[in-house]
């Protein structure tokens, strides 16, 4: 069952029904400005920080779903009659409803008794504002008298005390009107130099800045008194809870159009100039005058929107391929890109499944999120880079998250979660890749952001390495602290009290509990490191790393190998967990990809044995289970991960973040039949077709599908902001498809169908465009590169002399 369609051609997902089985959304903003809209206009917009900064608020958990957003009502003046062209949330029998997701905006329209409404969404490049577009268009024969309203509820700025502290926030709420413009100054008066405004680009019949006197007592969103009466009360919000709506009302003649623009937007304000005239309490506006009238103008409105889509068109043609399956090239071309650079811009924090409050931007993910969006924007790669390496530790170590404002440590989680270090040598591999840029290795940078403790960033990197080499257990395998990429196993918690944190509650010293799948990231990292210490001439250096990693190898094979897979760790008393032995969780995905990602098991046979048994054990028709069996009661020995019921999340789940680590470790073993047909079993749009079952977006990842032990098997949770869109973006591009950069060049290795004849890419790298064919001559993945018109031995194509060259690439496969 579908509740849509793609529209390749314009980049774009057209629903054409508003009751999607969850909201189904899209992200606004990609610099600092940020919204978050769903196909009924439900979702929030803060500035930077979800948590600190939050303009517009926004109910978790809430009933509808996504109920609370970017509201515009329409009221038929004649007859009394008025709907929400967004569906939500008077909810009508709309006629033609549409919501067309795009590239950083979208359009939601629809016709309601020949009244036709359609307003375009998105946030300008370079401002920290967003548009609301409106068009109304009389279909009538007649001439229709009418009001818009709009409307939004404004958060009180720290979304997690907004929530709570309603003793102080129900007596703080500020606001001032001038003319069609609401300015909110919650607490501008004392510690805040910043204050939002909501902007209407016609003369305003009225307006609302108390929700009670919008809305109406024991009434909702969907019929606020203003609306249902025709007309606001032009309230002045005195605490409570600040809101802006402007009414407006317009007559149309048959056929006629009518366009509306509303500007929300953010601004500050030097600490010395707040307030005009100085020694007042009135806002100085000085600032954000020019801009608001700018873009209350329609052909600044229209110049803005297309520099945006020249923006995405300009990210989007960095990497194009055409192969014989129509998912791939969606996915590759347009939505995958799509996901990653949201990723980048909020990691973890804020979704409609992650509430921007509890959580920054993750170490881990970030450093992981970088190989999905390097290539597009490698200057913003190398600061998120140092923003990271400025949040390690001096041990080596790092905070699991930092704030994206303060740019700080979150001492709240802390760190010791014994894999995060290691991830920054895999990112700042990729960046080193992608751009040939080595000085960011020379850049000095503090630990844990202390004035004084600045080192080269190269520096921070051998302390990531030497982290996991101090912290060995007894088997010689690498300790997992609070845990390691999989969160929820947590070895040293042993919590059996209600409410405490899984991954914050330490109850063991940790000087036992070990992992493989940190081992077999040490391996991979290792040798990246070990490849960068050559590339800078320090041979002896990169042996050494070379010779750790050759001694960690031969401790997984004598200690992490089970007989037919790769053990998953060992417990605080010492014992296998992910082996034949236990009772349950016998076998985990996560050694078996990542293991053979990193090389380990190529030579010996027990790589394609252990990707033999995740074929066997751990893969549905709708992913690959994280785990088997799933455990069927809480472990105190295993944390979290036991306490999810069978098939959900971590137990069991189809945890889409790591199913494209086996589709590595097939591409690396050869076998690219399975690599593409595991790619296809998550992909979004391959999908859509069973959207009913599926649930989440058929555009964007997931994180997380129930996996066969759930009663729901094969529904979608948490989309959007996930490792997921990474990791897959990397999969298919540069081990499936093959075109991977490398310090020497682009290489050229696709393991792909054996039924496809070839496909064609277009990749632009370091300068240069190249224009890639690949033809496939016979079976196997052997690689044959004639580039323009010369042979080439090896599978590397040498960087061109002069950028902006144009490189035609012909490989044969076979």
């Amino acid at each position: 069952m579908q509740f849509g369609h793609f529209d390749d051609q314009n980049r774009e997902y057209v629903i054409t029904r508003p009751d999607t089985p969850l909201p189904w959304i899209n992200y606004l903003g990609c610099q600092a400005y940020f919204g978050l809209i769903s196909n009924t206009a439900g979702g929030y917009s803060f500035y930077r920080d979800a948590r600190l900064r939050r303009l517009t608020r926004y109910r978790y958990n809430n009933v509808p779903f996504d109920l609370g957003g970017r509201y515009i009502y329409l009221r038929d003046d004649q007859s009394g009659d008025y709907w929400s062209p967004s569906w939500q949330p008077t909810c009508r029998n709309l006629e033609d409803y549409h919501c067309r997701h795009g590239m950083g905006y979208s359009v939601i329209g629809a016709q309601y008794r020949a009244i036709e409404t359609r307003t375009r969404y998105f946030v300008p490049l370079d401002e920290t504002l967003e548009i609301w577009q409106c068009t109304v268009t009389n279909h009538r024969s007649e001439p229709a008298e009418l009001s818009i309203f709009s409307s939004i509820e404004f958060c009180l700025w720290d979304a997690q005390d907004d929530a709570t502290n309603f003793q102080r926030n129900f007596s703080i709420g500020e606001v001032e009107v001038e003319g069609s413009i609401i300015y909110h100054k919650t607490e501008y008066r004392e510690r805040r130099n910043h204050f939002a405004y909501f902007a209407c680009s016609l003369p305003v019949a009225g307006f609302d800045t108390q929700r009670d006197a919008f809305v109406g007592p024991y009434r909702g969103w969907d019929r606020p008194v203003a609306v249902e009466r025709g007309s606001a009360s032009n309230s002045i919000a005195h605490g409570w809870a600040p809101v802006g709506s402007h009414h407006v009302k317009i007559t149309l003649a048959p056929g006629e159009s009518r366009q509306i623009i509303f500007v929300l937007g953010y601004q500050e304000n030097p600490v010395d100039q707040k307030f005009d005239p100085p020694g007042s309490q009135i806002i100085n506006k000085s600032g954000a005058r020019p801009t608001i009238a700018k873009y209350l103008d329609a052909a600044n409105v229209e110049k803005a929107f297309q520099s945006l889509r020249n923006y995405w068109c300009d990210l989007l043609g960095l990497c194009q391929v055409d192969t014989p399956d129509q998912h791939t090239n969606r996915m590759v071309n347009i939505w995958n890109p799509c996901q990653c650079m949201a990723t980048f811009n909020v990691s973890r924090s804020a979704s409609f499944y992650e509430s921007g409050i509890g959580r920054g931007l993750g170490f881990r993910d970030s450093s992981q999120d970088l190989l999905g969006f390097v290539h597009m924007v490698p200057a913003r790669a190398r600061e998120r880079i140092l923003d990271l390496a400025s949040t390690q530790l001096p041990t080596g170590g790092a905070y699991h998250q930092y704030q994206p404002l303060t740019k700080r440590g979150n001492n709240d989680i802390g760190g010791n979660f014994n894999d995060d270090p290691l991830w920054l040598i895999v990112g700042t591999s990729a960046y080193l890749k992608e751009t040939g840029d080595w000085s960011i290795l020379d850049e000095k940078v503090p630990y844990d952001n202390q004035t004084g403790s600045e080192q080269p960033l190269y520096e921070h990197l051998q302390r990531s390495f030497r982290y996991t080499l101090d912290r060995l257990g007894p088997h010689a395998l690498p300790l997992i602290g609070r845990a390691d990429w999989n969160d929820c196993l947590n070895l040293n918690c042993f919590s059996d009290t209600p409410g405490e944190s899984f991954q914050c509650t330490t109850n063991k010293e940790g000087k036992v509990a070990e992992s493989i799948f940190i081992a077999a990231l040490f391996v991979h990292a290792g040798r990246e490191l070990a490849a960068i210490a050559g590339q800078r001439g320090l041979a002896d250096e990169a042996t050494r790393y070379l010779t750790d990693v050759a001694r960690m190898e031969q401790t997984v094979a004598k200690h992490g190998w089970d007989g037919k897979w790769f053990l998953r760790a060992y417990d605080d008393a010492g014992r296998k967990v992910g082996s034949s032995e236990c009772a349950e969780g016998k076998i985990f995905i996560e050694p078996q990809g990542f293991a053979v990602l990193a090389g380990i098991g190529l030579d010996d046979g027990t790589a394609e044995a252990a990707l033999d048994s995740v074929g066997e054990l751990l893969a549905t028709k709708h992913g690959i289970v994280l785990q088997q069996p799933a455990y069927s009661q809480y472990y105190l020995h295993l944390g979290e991960i036991s306490s999810y019921p069978p098939g959900y999340k971590e137990n069991a789940g189809i945890f889409c973040h790591n199913n494209p680590w086996v589709m590595i470790a097939e591409a690396r073993v050869g076998r690219g039949d399975r690599a593409l047909d595991y790619y296809l079993r998550i992909n979004p749009s391959a999908r859509e077709n069973i959207s009913d079952v599926h649930r989440c977006e058929p555009y964007v990842y997931p994180q997380m599908i129930a996996g066969r032990d759930a009663p729901t098997h094969g529904e979608a949770k948490n989309s959007w902001l996930t490792g997921t869109a990474a990791w897959n973006y990397y999969a298919i591009t540069q081990w499936i498809l093959g075109i991977r950069p490398s310090f020497g060049g682009l290489e050229i290795a696709p393991v792909v169908p054996d039924e496809w004849s070839g496909f064609r890419a277009t990749r632009k790298f370091r300068g240069a465009t190249y224009h890639i064919n690949v033809r496939r001559t016979g079976p196997g993945n052997r690689v044959s590169l004639v580039v323009d018109g010369k042979p080439v031995s090896g599978n590397t194509v040498p960087l061109p002399a002069k950028s902006g060259a144009e490189v035609m690439v012909e490989a044969t496969v076979g």
